[in-house]
């Protein structure tokens, strides 16, 4: 389902083309992806853009626990990016908290680095903030790792 919510982004949302579900199915499924990952990742983009209208009354300077299991499903790289982000404001724990729920949906069992990215930068997009942050998009497409502290 990743592969098909990365595709999306890059052909269709990121540039701000919404074609209707029906139209953007037939083309997901002549490209090769199968109907589970493709309602699937309808499913996840549904759920992002409902979590991002709701407003968030979580103050920043808290400190996050991780629960087992999103310590388990999400790697410590990507937990790390996470806390990151935060530390440095490119993300609000509104936002943060919106970032881990799009992770622990995704069906495979461990969420890392580059499934974080993607998902951080899909998050900013679908706020309208992405672009005030443009080194996480280069954070998705570059190659060198952000200096954690």
């Amino acid at each position: 389902m990743f592969e098909v919510l990365v595709y999306l982004f890059e052909n269709y949302f990121e540039v701000n083309v919404r074609p209707d579900h029906h139209t953007l199915s037939k083309e997901l499924y002549a490209a090769g992806f199968d109907e589970e990952d493709i309602n699937g990742a309808f499913d996840w983009f549904t759920a992002l853009e409902a979590m991002s209208a709701t407003d968030s009354a979580q103050q920043s300077g808290s400190v996050r626990i991780y629960a087992e299991a999103e310590r388990k499903k999400i790697n410590q790289q990507a937990l790390g990016f996470l806390i990151f982000l935060e530390q440095t404001r490119v993300l609000s724990p509104a936002q943060r908290e919106l970032v881990i729920d799009r992770a622990l949906a995704l069906p495979q069992p461990e969420v890392g680095i580059e499934e974080t990215r993607w998902i951080v930068l899909m998050a900013l997009r679908n706020q309208g903030t992405a672009n005030d942050y443009l080194f996480v998009e280069d954070a998705v497409f570059g190659d060198s790792q952000p200096t954690l502290h």
